[in-house]
């Protein structure tokens, strides 16, 4: 604790865990008098020449007077990081606030001096970038907004930390001394570095455990059976390249090897590194291995024990008591209550998991949060005949079980640039952080197809997960919007994840179909009328048809330049001449090899055979990679911008390996037993090509010049002055949304016949009286508005009937409004969601968004392609665009509407939510006839902060 001057307590929201450059981890927190020892220590094992570059001077041990200036800090104009692992510091960093002449000063001034010292073991792994991102996001909360700092110029490990950063910087040099002076405001490439760094960082940190070069199973069995002695030998039985052990305090001093295994009491006996242990002890028993594996050096964990959060509030602290044991010593955990991990790679093929056989090498990631489901899913992938057929291999699966550490996030940072996986498929029971799993999302979707299957139903009780107001749909939508493929089920997700590894992207959703069934062929065509492709006239080869004749068929239709896909049906066949599977699978395979390269998807009733004989050999295989070339069927990824991740080097999306056997280039074609099952995974491949077209071009934030940003925020401060949050009054929200070109319609209140009259003549005739009372808002249907009313008489008679009909004027609210040109009721609202971040939505007004929830979303910050999208993904959109006659409304004023609201709510966090309702939307202009606006201190944005990992 700190001592009694100290002028604040101790910052508990400063600490944090990050992952660092080699995938391992460290605690940052705040220096404290209680560390004095530790300090010490620290700088004893600091090289001389490390000193030297600190304090320009030989400084062999630091004095009492330095240590208590280094441990004692007002966390305001005086505050000390350290880096810790093992409960040590390895780093540290601090800034001293100082004025315009260099000297310690306090608030107001804005500039502070810092420096670093890193040990010399720990130097090269990322600490003092992630130290920098931290003290800088603690300066400007203390209200320091620019870093100054002295470095000898041989000290060029430092000089790169900081100008790697990304910040607006100057650079002088004077006295034989590098100044380096820069704002600590977040600019586009820091945040751009920032992400590369962490992408990076969580991807190696993956990479440590599913490539591990040696395991230790704890609670291996004496006995055959149990939980560890099984994982063990499917370890060993699936050949992992590296070194196997046995762990078990139980066993025998004499014992020396159990299975062909070398065996130990405990993980500190292993002489030799261990990367990776797999803990199949009892919950009450795993503390104890955490910290033997911990001292050891390991670097990662498989917790399979249950008994943790998934058992109430007393495993919930178990849970969370493992993850900070663990992080303490810079491991990362998978788990707890997991099934465990596979790697496929030839040169790793790792079966860290519960699943007896290891399953087949291929390119298809898989993640699940269930053991029960990733079961299912592997099962499916695996097995030949009914359903979804094939052989069809995964590159790595994770079941992450109440992933209290390692979460899809970070598996997604793995996949991004991992050149063996081709297709991620994930299936997400919660979603910890929206908000990065979209921008992650939207990163891997752009290089290599992402297919998800969310639960729609609650948490389960083992996964803590932010809270979230935004319906499950809506979600759901925002995803699609990221790029993420949506499917419903599990089967589903694997009949497209197989579409997706075999075959390429369709350029459009023009569909062909051939195949010897006229009732089958219709079923098709209707199937992809319902998923709204374009199908042509299907083409009946009849019940005759031989091996020629399909190959011939689909020859041409691949060479037809109006279609974009091809569908194949397949009945079984009785006849002299009808094809065999084998002779028909090769038929097809060989046609859409010499063909151009568009998908093909074979529709098949009972025919096992032929479901085999058309994926034969490897499936989704590994193969030798060629340089990378794009086809002429392949879609551009966005471009990045500097500093940030490179796109993975994988093979062109949707392009396949070929089967052993066969021709290079050659396509494995998947099967479907159901022609609804094959359009719907095609469909989904259609409308994810068409994703990735629009995203190389994501569209820009328009700038507009009479945006009075400056403003806002100072009449925003001065509002919240008031509070903690506030609905905002009708002058102040017209006020604040005229900031930003959002002009409302006045309603003056009206709360006699009189007032109402005067309000009138003010605004000009005809007006309308509306009722604002909760009950009776925006409810025309009920007759609580009366519109274009002419003169007095019209407009007293009316009041008169409103306070006739609906009570008196106090319990009505009336308004008098002047009429707005005549057009389409819209509304647009933004919302900030806790976990989701800012979204923007937009509907018709009434029953089509109320009742049957027909609204579209999209996150915030929004492009002008995202505003024209919105417009247009509205299910009655075609009400603006003169539907049967009627006059198409003015799009051009909405679209700009919609982002001068998301540049108001992205400007500023602290408006937490926006309504414009009714936005009256004539053919030309739109008129806001009502709307709401509430504030409140600004959210956490973590997306905008230093690294951190997640705290459950």
């Amino acid at each position: 604790m700190q001592s009694a001057p100290d002028r604040h307590e101790y910052p508990a929201h400063w600490e944090a865990d990050v992952v660092l450059r080699d995938g391992g981890t460290a605690r940052i927190r705040p220096i404290t008098v209680d560390d004095a020892e530790r300090l010490v220590s620290f700088y004893e094992q600091v090289s001389d020449e490390s000193k030297y570059y600190r304090f320009f001077a030989p400084y062999p041990r630091l004095s009492a007077k330095d240590v208590h200036r280094f441990t004692h800090h007002d966390f305001v104009d005086r505050v000390g990081l350290a880096a810790t692992v093992g409960g040590e510091f390895i780093a540290t960093v601090r800034y001293d606030r100082i004025g315009a002449d260099g000297m310690p000063a306090s608030a107001p001034a804005d500039e502070a001096e810092v420096a670093f010292l890193v040990q010399d073991a720990h130097q090269g792994r990322g600490v003092a970038s992630a130290l920098l991102e931290h003290i800088g996001a603690v300066a400007r909360e203390r209200g320091i907004r620019r870093f100054a700092a002295e470095v000898l110029p041989a000290n060029s490990k430092m000089i790169k930390v900081f100008t790697d950063a990304g910040y607006t910087q100057k650079r002088s040099f004077e006295d034989g001394v590098v100044r380096l002076e820069f704002d600590l405001e977040p600019t586009e490439r820091s945040l751009a570095v920032q992400r590369a760094r962490e992408q990076r960082a969580e991807a190696r940190s993956v990479r440590r455990l599913l490539a591990p070069g040696s395991v230790a199973v704890v609670g291996v069995g004496r006995a055959p059976g149990g939980v560890g002695r099984g994982v063990l030998g499917n370890l060993r039985d699936a050949g992992f390249t590296g070194r196997l052990y046995a762990v078990n305090k139980a066993f025998p001093e004499d014992l020396e090897e159990i299975d062909a295994v070398p065996a130990h009491r405990s993980v500190g006996e292993i002489e030799a590194h261990v990367d990776l242990a797999v803990v199949a002890v009892p919950a009450e028993h795993v503390p104890e291995v955490v910290a033997e594996c911990g001292e050891h050096g390991v670097q990662g964990l498989v917790v399979l024990a249950a008994g943790y959060a998934e058992s109430g509030p007393e495993g919930r602290e178990r849970q969370r008591a493992l993850v900070r044991q663990a992080r303490a010593y810079g491991m990362r955990i998978i788990g707890p209550n997991a099934f465990g991990i596979v790697n496929t790679a030839p040169t790793v093929r790792l079966n860290a998991s519960l699943a007896p056989e290891m399953p087949r090498p291929g390119r298809i990631g898989l993640f699940a949060q269930s053991g029960a489901i990733g079961v299912a899913l592997l099962s499916r992938l695996h097995r030949r005949g009914g359903g979804v057929t094939g052989v069809t291999g995964v590159s790595t699966f994770i079941s992450s079980g109440n992933r209290a550490d390692v979460s899809g996030n970070d598996v997604l940072q793995y996949w991004y640039d991992d050149p063996d996986t081709d297709v991620a498929l994930m299936y997400l029971e919660s979603i910890g952080n929206p908000r990065k799993f979209t921008r992650l999302a939207r990163r891997t979707a752009a290089a290599k197809p992402l297919v998800v299957v969310q639960g729609a139903g609650s948490a389960p009780q083992g996964h803590a997960v932010r809270a979230t107001r935004l319906p499950h749909a809506t979600v759901s939508a925002l995803l699609r919007q990221a790029g993420v493929i949506r499917v419903e089920t599990i089967t589903e997700l694997v009949d497209a994840g197989l579409l997706l590894a075999r075959q390429p992207l369709p350029n459009g959703p023009r569909v062909a179909i051939l195949g010897n069934s006229e009732s089958l062929g219709l079923l098709t065509y209707d199937a992809c009328l319902s998923q709204g492709l374009r199908p042509l006239r299907p083409r009946d080869l009849t019940t005759q048809a031989t091996a020629e004749d399909f190959h011939a068929a689909l020859a041409r239709a691949l060479a037809d330049d109006t279609c974009d896909a091809v569908v194949v049906t397949a009945i079984p066949a009785i006849g002299e001449g009808s094809p065999g599977d084998a002779e028909l699978a090769e038929a097809l395979r060989t046609a859409a090899a010499a063909g151009p390269a568009k998908p093909v998807l074979v529709v098949h009733v009972e025919l096992g055979g032929l479901a085999e004989a058309l994926s034969a050999a490897a499936g989704t295989a590994p193969r030798a990679r060629a340089a990378a070339t794009t086809e002429p069927h392949s879609h551009p990824a966005p471009p990045r911008t500097a500093d940030a991740p490179a796109p993975p080097a994988s093979r062109p999306p949707g392009s396949t390996p070929s089967p052993a056997g066969a021709p290079e280039g050659a396509h494995l074609i998947p099967a479907y037993p159901a022609a609804e099952r094959a359009v719907r995974a095609l469909s989904e491949a259609v409308r994810y090509a068409h994703w990735r077209r629009e995203a190389a071009d994501p569209g820009k934030v328009p700038e507009y010049d009479d945006i009075d940003e400056r403003g806002a925020a100072e009449l925003i401060d001065g509002l919240l002055a008031r509070g903690q949050g506030l609905t905002l009054g009708a002058d102040e929200t017209r006020e604040l949304l005229g900031r930003y070109g959002v002009h409302v319609r006045p309603a003056v209140p009206a709360p006699t016949p009189d007032e109402a009259a005067r309000a009138a003549d003010a605004l000009g005739y005809p007006v309308a009286l509306k009722a604002t009372a909760p009950h009776l808002r925006h409810r025309a249907d009920l007759g609580g508005v009366r519109l274009d009313l002419a003169d007095e008489e019209q407009l007293r008679r009316s009041y008169a009937e409103l306070t006739e009909l609906f009570g008196s004027a106090e319990e009505l609210r009336p308004v008098v409004q002047a009429m707005a040109p005549r057009g389409v009721d819209t509304v647009v609202r933004a919302v900030i969601d806790p976990a989701a971040g800012a979204v923007l939505s937009f509907g018709l007004a009434g029953a089509a968004s109320q009742l049957l929830g027909d609204m579209a979303h999209r996150l915030v910050p929004v492009t002008d392609r995202d505003a024209a999208s919105l417009v247009r993904s509205i299910r009655t959109a075609p009400l603006l665009f003169g539907w049967r006659g009627s006059a198409a409304v003015d799009t051009p004023a909405l679209e700009e509407l919609l982002l001068r609201v998301s540049r108001l709510v992205d400007d500023h966090p602290e408006v937490v939510a926006v309504t414009l309702e009714p936005v009256v939307v004539a053919p030309h202009g739109l008129s806001v006839l009502g709307a709401s606006v509430r504030l409140a201190p600004p959210p956490a944005r973590g997306d905008l902060g230093p690294r951190t990992l997640p705290v459950y």
